[in-house]
């Protein structure tokens, strides 16, 4: 399985976390950076790849209501989304 790694160090705003995954994921420019693209983008990551989230807990303590967007954007995504601690 191959990994794709999302650091979020240093992050502690939406626009900050769509740069990363835009940066990780290898997206175009015309990536919309809202929470309905970052969910449609997650859908379509080929098999056999898993998304490992690092350094988000201050993202996370920041933006508690978005954060908790993005967990249920990850578990929905058909792929697996590992958080590091």
């Amino acid at each position: 399985m191959t990994d794709i790694v999302i650091d979020l160090g240093g992050v502690t705003a939406r626009t900050g976390l769509m740069d990363r995954f835009a940066d990780g994921l290898s997206l175009p420019d015309w990536f919309g950076r809202n929470w309905d693209a970052l969910a449609d983008v997650l859908r379509d990551v080929p098999g056999g790849r898993r998304i490992v989230v690092r350094d988000w807990r201050p993202y996370a303590k920041a933006r508690p209501d978005e954060w908790e967007i993005a967990l249920e954007i990850f578990e929905e995504a058909d792929l697996t989304v590992l958080l590091a601690l």
